[in-house]
């Protein structure tokens, strides 16, 4: 199920928030929780098959997310109930192998038995499975991993609540494409869920969803509605095209993602949640250390606290430090997916991040307009790796841009994308993000804002367009 869809949009929502205010007591809430979001993450599946009722796999791959569940809740009150600290990380390392292991299985395993097939010149076999990736499994397995851990380094106290756990993790909110949600950030939130509502904060949520809607289907949806044809044939591209490609699609992931991190952030708001902001404006940083600062933040200072610093950090001298920098980077970028391009993008960003300590003091001369350009522009040409579907493609691209490629047939972009490209630059550049925008709460608004989520309805597509995180 997506947000920008009518079975979520006058269907789900309006059901489990009207049962939620109903509902009075804590175990109620927690449980309607765990349920809709059980309900929610199996809708995917329930729709490749047609909603046959007797077909049992719409539960298939839920299964995961309820083994994933259970091995963070019984893992927690193991390593809490643990008396040394030795136990407490025997039980942690279990409990992450074991949602590794999960993880592993059904979204790396082709991809690593191809590379070791390919390794041991086929002495070992390559053995493929067909295996479905499930939805959102890299954000329920960090989520699931971020609890163990901060409870053995005692940050937080395992919850003996099974529903307030389940809630947390099966939050359909940030279920299946984050923000990645630690239990501290919505501890206090979850133990006074039975509270009254309060109306400022659920309208400041309606604006925050209404914005999210209009970020994914009048800006992200829309350039995708041109560059994908495009890049469908990459070898015919123009010079100037793949360019426009690319800064096409780096508006495009961004307002898709910061769209549906903005809705998530919404709705958790409707259900008295506050969710962490995940995007700041990452197109006008003025250096690559600001750009991950600024970019899918819940992943990035995930990454930094549970990989970065137990790797080290930066206390074991400046070696060791850019080593540990490159391989977080990596696992990052393989976090996304089982691919070598995403393990490209990652390293890219890893370099990146190792240079832009030692060009400081010069790049920092530059004028804050040059340093914020000079940023945009690398990362505009990191997102082609991040978007190819393949090598060639990743080559004839980046080969085309710089006027390297064979000549031939070329496409050429239509003037809507350059609109909608200009209109996106000049958006980035000078509008704040959602977190900045103090949203107006008095009910004359609300006349305007229904009129902005009419027009924006209006461009909805009507075959639900998937968000772009979906598939990590």
């Amino acid at each position: 199920m997506v947000f920008n869809s009518n079975i979520f949009l006058f269907g789900f929502l309006p059901i489990v928030l009207s049962l939620f205010w109903l509902f009075k007591t804590k175990q109620q809430r927690y449980v309607l929780l765990t349920i809709s979001g059980f309900v929610f993450y199996s809708y995917w599946n329930w729709k490749e098959q047609h909603f046959h009722l007797l077909q049992f796999a719409a539960w298939k791959y839920t299964t995961l997310l309820l083994i994933s569940c259970v091995v963070g809740y019984v893992g927690g009150l193991i390593i809490q109930g643990s008396e040394t600290r030795k136990q407490k990380r025997l039980f942690m390392i279990l409990a992450i192998c074991a949602n590794l292991a999960l993880l592993a299985y059904f979204k790396y395993f082709n991809f690593f038995s191809g590379m070791i097939s390919s390794v041991t010149n086929g002495v070992i076999p390559k053995t493929i499975h067909d295996v479905v990736l499930p939805v959102g499994i890299s954000f329920y397995t960090f989520h699931t991993i971020s609890y163990v851990v901060d409870v053995a380094a005692n940050r937080v106290k395992a919850t003996r609540n099974l529903f307030e756990y389940f809630a947390y993790v099966s939050l359909f909110s940030q279920l299946v494409a984050g923000p990645i949600v630690r239990f501290r950030q919505l501890q206090d939130d979850l133990e006074h869920i039975d509270e009254r509502p309060d109306y400022d904060s659920m309208a400041v949520g309606v604006g925050y969803f209404i914005i999210g809607f209009v970020k994914k289907v009048m800006l992200a949806d829309a350039i995708a509605h041109y560059i994908d044809p495009l890049l469908q044939t990459y070898h015919a591209l123009s010079p100037a095209t793949a360019w426009l490609c690319a800064l096409g699609y780096a508006f495009q992931i961004y307002y898709d993602f910061s769209g549906y991190s903005d809705m998530a952030i919404g709705l958790g708001l409707l259900f008295g949640l506050r969710i962490p902001i995940n995007f700041d404006s990452p197109y006008r940083a003025e250096g690559f250390r600001d750009f991950w600062r600024r970019w899918h933040i819940s992943l990035s200072t995930w990454l930094r606290d549970y990989l970065y610093i137990p790797l080290g950090g930066n206390k074991l001298g400046e070696l060791r430090m850019n080593a540990n920098l490159m391989v977080t980077m990596l696992l990052g970028g393989l976090w996304h997916g089982a691919s070598w391009l995403f393990v490209l993008w990652g390293g890219i960003h890893g370099a990146l991040l190792i240079l832009d300590r030692y060009i400081q003091p010069a790049f920092s001369k530059l004028p804050a307009l040059g340093r914020r350009w000079l940023t945009f522009v690398v990362i505009v040409l990191t997102w082609v790796p991040f978007r190819a579907t393949s090598w060639d493609m990743c080559t004839t691209w980046l080969r085309t841009m710089f006027g390297l490629a064979e000549p031939g047939l070329r496409a050429h972009a239509h003037i809507n994308l350059v609109f909608l490209c200009a209109v996106c630059l000049f958006l980035a550049n000078t509008i704040p993000e959602t977190h900045r925008i103090k949203i107006p709460l008095r009910i004359r608004w609300a006349v305007a804002a229904a009129a902005i989520f009419f027009v924006a309805y209006l461009f909805m597509n009507s075959q639900d367009s998937v968000f772009i995180y979906y598939q990590f």
